[in-house]
């Protein structure tokens, strides 16, 4: 028979762990188990919690409940007996102690063994099976929309179509989960990530120096907070290899989304960033020139020219607090797809920044009911353009 692998209550347990944030060591020693059974199911998973460990419905016996089922038919209690004390109906023990009947009585070991590989055969995969939303996926991965835009785009894009209905975690288990069929696990390299394995991210603040007469962040109306107010941007700079010492500007307007990309050929100083500012701002019909929000960088030494040419008030966030740009931060992890760590941006000219900003507002997002921010932002313009008409 060969030794019965652990109850499938020791998965819940592991990656309950591992959600919680353990490592797979950690993990698998809070569970219970071996560090070599917890990295063997990890990998075979992809580092994804798989979706048939939750805990079992009230009419299916535990692996504590076989436990004690074991122990009072080993001290010889009766049949009805146990399923009193468990609260069982007497014919659900009775199976049980036939299920995992062995040349030595009843093991729990051998019972719960049973019991999952029966409930283990799983359904045809949805992507699996169905050819056209297959096809439409795997379409929208290469061209880097994330699971959860595609999930909410295909609602928009076929409204009466629930074959072409799919929810981002069957995305993703048919992308990283072994034998589950469907896409290719290649196409994980078109992900945010490009990860072969789902792995919890950590992010360090930059260290930034100090800036005369900065503006803080605390100061800035709560219009700009609330995104209530279309013409509030986010600015930073994405870094380039240490080598190329290169740069690209990110600003992005906080009610919509828009992404806008500054070319700094000549470098990432003040004076650099300063002229690309006040070129890519002057681009905006008036109405979008608010506010800026920046980082303590500085390439923001100049920011008070940069107001005056632009008409921008410019707020800088604290030390060491990134989600003050929340928006900016989310699309700097985004670009990253297109303009990759530790390489010369300086290859990137002016047409083809413009070409990934707009692939970026071409995207769909959950904020906007899956429009894109460039369908927001027309639609907000042309609202003011008919209003000003009629007054």
């Amino acid at each position: 028979m060969g030794r019965p692998r652990y109850p499938r209550e020791f998965d819940r347990r592991f990656w309950g762990h591992v959600r919680a944030g353990l490592s797979v060591e950690a993990a698998a020693d809070a569970a219970g188990v071996s560090g070599a059974w917890g990295w063997r199911a990890f990998r075979k998973a992809g580092g994804v919690n798989p979706t048939r460990v939750a805990g079992p419905a009230g009419r299916y016996l535990s692996w504590s409940e076989r436990e004690e089922i074991a122990a009072l038919d080993h001290a010889g209690v009766g049949v009805r007996e146990i399923a009193r004390r468990l609260g069982r109906d007497p014919a659900t023990i009775s199976r049980e102690l036939g299920r995992g009947a062995t040349h030595r009585g009843y093991r729990a070991s051998v019972g719960q063994g049973k019991a999952d590989k029966s409930r283990a055969a799983p359904r045809a995969a949805k992507l699996a099976t169905n050819l056209r939303l297959r096809t439409e996926v795997q379409q929208r991965l290469m061209g880097r929309e994330s699971p959860e835009q595609i999930a909410g785009r295909l609602k928009i894009d076929f409204p009466d179509d629930l074959e072409m209905r799919v929810s981002p975690e069957t995305i993703y288990q048919s992308l990283y989960v072994q034998a589950r069929g469907g896409l290719r696990r290649e196409l994980t390299t078109f992900l945010r990530t490009g990860r072969s394995m789902r792995k919890p991210r950590r992010r360090e603040g930059e260290r930034r120096g100090r800036i005369p007469d900065m503006v803080m962040i605390s100061e800035r109306p709560p219009e700009v907070e609330d995104r209530a107010v279309a013409g509030h941007w986010e600015g930073d700079l994405i870094m380039g290899s240490t080598a190329s010492n290169s740069a690209v500007g990110t600003l992005v307007e906080r009610s919509t989304g828009f992404v806008m990309l500054l070319h700094l050929p000549a470098g990432h100083g003040a004076l650099a960033v300063q002229e690309a500012l006040v070129a890519k701002i002057a681009t905006l019909p008036e109405q979008l020139r608010l506010s800026l929000t920046w980082d303590q960088g500085k390439e923001m030494t100049n920011h008070v020219q940069i107001a005056e040419d632009t008409g921008l008030e410019i707020y800088f966030c604290d030390p060491h607090s990134p989600w003050q740009r929340g928006s900016n931060e989310n699309t700097n992890g985004l670009l990253r797809q297109y303009l990759p760590k530790g390489t010369d941006l300086g290859f990137y000219g002016p047409g083809l920044l413009d070409n990934i900003a707009a692939e970026l507002n071409a995207r769909p997002r959950k904020r906007h009911g899956f429009k894109t921010p460039a369908e927001v932002l027309g639609q907000l313009l042309s609202n003011n353009t008919q209003d000003h008409g009629v007054a």
